[in-house]
């Protein structure tokens, strides 16, 4: 397996910002809908309908349609209220990012609400927003913001932000070998790891926890989880929570490992974190030796030339986040 490295840098501000003040996030009528037709389940919903709905709660969108993820600045373009974002978390992501290099103040005044249409819809779950799009909007009459953290990478290819999860291991090795761009499967990605994984030898690598290091040692399994799910719906952590401003450190010693039909098991029923071998901490900020391993971010992977260390961190409420007061 070859992967080439290519330098990626995303703006992260030096330091973490405050969060919005209530005042800030004043209920508004204006909102902008920004809807994929290209999300999984798009047909369920059309944007009329969407319109029509959010209309039907007491706010005024504007529809903005994007088809690439190079649609989505001109999208958000004079969006003020609240963002709709009808699509997957591979659209939340470019939405999230363009968000993320705005101002502070801006940004604060800005309020997302998810409607997913995708395959994993990895955000909305850990929100407990899911079922029918225009179910999904009625339940968030009269719902408040809540703040959302992001985490924040600063590795040898460069800085990245990521709603999800950050890691390296054996499924950053195989989400090398799935090709994210080709869309989310989970019987693409048991394919994928049933090919990488008799190659599969994590290199020992030191790890630190807010200032806490632990004995140098092989992961086959190293996760920073902000959200529950990862990739297509790997529930690596049942407790993460990203409005507590702590990412969720999952760790398999490869030493410890069990079988990976227990892996799969587990991953589907939402209990990897209560297999034995599975260590769960939460931290602010993680540190990782960077000796040349795959890490993914959200759903795109990184490598570089080996040296230096990975820094993992949460950046506290970066975003604020619709949360329904009913589940849809």
């Amino acid at each position: 397996m070859t992967l080439h490295p290519v330098p990626h840098t995303v703006g992260v501000p030096a330091q973490p910002q405050a969060q919005a003040t209530s005042q800030s996030l004043a209920q508004s009528t204006e909102a902008t809908l920004i809807y994929n037709a290209k999300a999984g389940t798009s047909e369920r919903a059309s944007p009329d309908h969407l319109v029509e709905e959010l209309a039907a709660i007491g706010y005024r969108p504007i529809y903005r349609a994007t088809a690439s993820p190079d649609d989505i600045a001109q999208a958000l373009e004079g969006a003020r209220g609240t963002l709709f974002v009808a699509g997957g978390d591979g659209t939340l992501r470019a939405v999230a990012l363009h968000l993320l290099a705005r101002p502070e103040e801006e940004r604060a005044a800005l309020r997302v609400g998810v409607i997913p249409m995708g395959t994993a819809n990895n955000v909305a779950r850990t929100l407990g927003v899911l079922g029918d799009p225009l179910e999904v909007i009625r339940a968030y009459a009269g719902a408040q913001a809540v703040p959302f953290d992001v985490g924040r990478v600063r590795g040898p290819w460069g800085q990245d932000l990521f709603l999800e999860a950050c890691g390296c291991g054996l499924f950053a090795d195989v989400m090398a070998e799935y090709g994210p761009d080709e869309g989310k499967s989970v019987l693409r990605a048991v394919q994928a790891m049933i090919r990488a994984m008799p190659g599969f030898a994590p290199p020992t690598v030191s790890l630190t926890l807010d200032g806490r290091a632990f004995p140098d040692d092989a992961y086959t399994i190293l996760e920073v989880m902000n959200t529950s799910a990862t990739g297509p719906t790997l529930r690596f952590s049942t407790h993460a929570d990203p409005t507590e401003g702590t990412l969720d450190v999952i760790r398999v010693a490869h030493s410890d490992r069990e079988s990976m039909l227990a892996y799969l098991t587990s991953l589907l029923t939402d209990t990897f974190e209560d297999r034995p071998s599975v260590q769960s901490h939460d931290a602010r900020v993680t540190e990782i030796s960077y000796v040349g391993q795959i890490f993914h971010v959200d759903g795109e992977t990184r490598q570089a030339a080996p040296g230096g260390r990975v820094s993992i961190e949460a950046w506290p409420g970066a975003l604020q986040m619709l949360r329904p007061q009913r589940q849809p």
